[in-house]
């Protein structure tokens, strides 16, 4: 009994391989897990990236083009981001030596997680503020010197938040105001008074700076 028991066991199927990941498996996500500073005194710093429905961080190509563009202004301006999200664009004014910025952002996950980068890089002169952005800019306005305008590529907010900045005093004559859209956006609707003096394209982003002409 005992060697038929044997001679069973060594007959006994094996089980197959694994096989390769079915379609169904879920994808490996393309999502930046970290936030780089690209210049400034935080050059090289890296923070924690909040991963959300709709957040989409500047890539670091378009970031450091942007940021040549501003070299001239950036020193002691002010700045407002009425899409925050990751923080990219004011912290990286910030390292490269804004006075001050405005973080708007709605969901509170990521303004959390804004506040905790704030605190990480002890960065005098930033703040963040809980609101959506269209209902902030409801609010009793103050000039800044440099407005990112960056919304969700699925939303429809460019031309409306453009409008208010504008109609509520929230840029100064002279200021500029970058946007980033979808690559395949043909035109931007801008207030008469704003001149678009850059644009490029990467990819899927398009990203334009105008000023404040009047």
């Amino acid at each position: 009994m005992a060697r038929a028991e044997r001679k069973s066991a060594r007959r006994a199927p094996v089980a197959p391989a694994p096989g390769p990941k079915t379609a169904s498996a879920r994808p490996k996500s393309s999502y930046p897990r970290k936030l780089r500073i690209i210049g400034g005194r935080w050059r090289g710093r890296r923070l924690d990236v909040f991963e959300s429905e709709g957040l989409r961080p500047t890539p670091d190509r378009v970031r450091e083009t942007l940021f040549n563009w501003l070299q001239p202004y950036i020193a002691g301006a002010s700045c407002l981001d009425l899409f925050a999200g990751t923080g990219a664009l004011c912290l990286e004014a910030l390292s490269r030596g804004a006075a001050d910025v405005v973080m708007v952002e709605k969901a509170p996950p990521v303004a959390q997680r804004l506040h905790q980068h704030v605190e990480r890089l002890e960065a005098a002169g930033a703040e963040v503020v809980l609101a959506d952005a269209v209902n902030f800019l409801q609010r009793t306005p103050r000039a800044f010197d440099i407005v990112f305008l960056d919304p969700p590529f699925k939303s429809d907010l460019i031309a409306d938040c453009a409008a208010l900045v504008e109609a509520r005093g929230w840029i100064k004559p002279g200021g500029l105001v970058y946007i980033e859209a979808p690559s395949r956006m043909s035109e931007l609707t801008l207030p008469a008074t704003w001149e678009l003096i850059r644009s490029k394209k990467a990819g899927q982003v398009g990203y334009h700076l105008a000023r404040k002409t009047a």
